[in-house]
């Protein structure tokens, strides 16, 4: 099957968190078989920030950030898909996207693929006129990167035709142990961009918990915190390349999850920064949410906290060898189940059974 893929970026990590799990699952497609065609934008200065070059299991096509641009993009890609695919996100004409793709002529079947559905139904929800409530109905299914039943619920009742939670997960050729690196040492780390739905809780979970113990070093990375005032023993370190991720999350005693207010209130959730710190052999904290026991199993391999006073309480009772200890059952837990070839066989046999109902109606 030919996939047309209009997303973010493949190639850049740069403002793009979605980067790591469209390698994971579109990688993982290509090796059951499946042609990848990834078309992104020339926006947001991401082409000059790539971190790894055009990979052999995509084409990669990179267009104009202009009307022209991504209108001739999806005329060419109409003509030649079994599948097209709209991810949210892309950050420059989604709107004329996600419609136009719902009504340009071609055989191929149209999925949405929501990469941040929680907020994005909240989007909807907001406004009666929202131009995915005529847009949604019109897609042969949708998917989303989490948001279990409450996700699936939310996109039914605006008419989705069928939607199928496509979860995060790990590439264990991508996330693994590495040696530390002593420039990123310190006893809780996190890792993310500066948003506005996820500060205030970053102000609470890190920048509280690094109040309560300032004998205790933390580590900030992700763009955008440069402007951020925060306590003598936080160290902001800015844009942290998918190529250090690994050093980042396996040189710090414990690893910080904290998810946007969005996708904390949906549940069921979790964002990539979750598999690749267990991937890379890390101890994670992690704020509490539903359905986290689905992926990780709270106190044995991971550690959950409500608010930052939990967290530092987490901080100043873990010792090395128990951090050890979690770090590895929750990395035995995810390659069992949570690697991004049990997400593709998913959407594998999610496409081909859909194929057979196509046919069987025709």
């Amino acid at each position: 099957m030919k996939i047309c893929f209009f997303g973010s970026s493949l190639v850049s990590s740069y403002w793009n968190g979605a980067a790591t799990y469209y390698r994971g699952i579109l990688k993982a497609l290509a090796t059951l078989g499946h042609q990848i065609v990834f078309y992104e934008p020339d926006a947001f200065e991401r082409q000059s920030h790539r971190d790894i070059p055009d990979p052999n299991w995509a084409k990669v096509i990179v267009y104009p950030a202009t009307t022209d641009g991504w209108q001739q993009s999806l005329e060419s890609a109409a003509r030649s898909a079994d599948l097209l695919v709209k991810a949210s996100g892309v950050g420059v004409f989604d709107q004329e996207l996600e419609s136009a793709m719902v009504d340009t002529p071609s055989r191929a079947r149209r999925v949405y693929w929501d990469v941040d559905a929680p907020a994005t139904l909240d989007e909807i929800a907001a406004n009666p006129w929202h131009h995915l409530r005529r847009a949604v109905p019109r897609y042969d299914m949708v998917f989303t990167y989490g948001g279990g039943d409450p996700v699936v619920n939310g996109y039914c009742g605006f008419g989705a035709r069928d939607c199928i939670p496509i979860y995060n997960a790990l590439d264990p050729e991508h996330h693994f142990p590495v040696p530390a690196h002593s420039e990123l040492a310190s006893d809780l780390g996190f890792l993310g961009n500066r948003l506005p739905d996820r500060e205030a809780r970053v102000d609470d979970f890190l920048l509280g918990a690094a109040r309560r113990l300032p004998s205790k070093r933390f580590l900030l990375g992700g763009s955008g915190w440069d402007s951020k005032d925060v306590p003598a023993n936080v160290n902001r370190i800015g844009h942290v390349g998918t190529n250090l991720h690994n050093a980042f999350f396996c040189s710090s005693l414990a690893t910080l999850n904290v998810n946007r207010e969005s996708m904390a209130r949906y549940g069921f959730s979790p964002p990539t920064r979750v598999f690749e710190a267990v991937g890379a052999g890390a101890c994670l904290i992690t704020d509490s949410w539903k359905g986290i026991d689905l992926f990780l199993d709270p106190d044995r391999e991971v550690l959950v906290a409500t608010d930052g006073a939990e967290v530092a309480a987490h901080v100043e009772a873990l010792t090395p060898s128990r951090a050890r200890e979690i770090a590895k059952r929750a990395r035995r837990r995810i390659l069992a189940h949570h690697t991004y070839t049990h997400r593709a066989f998913q959407v594998h046999e999610v496409l081909e059974g859909s194929s057979e109902q196509i046919e069987a109606a025709g």
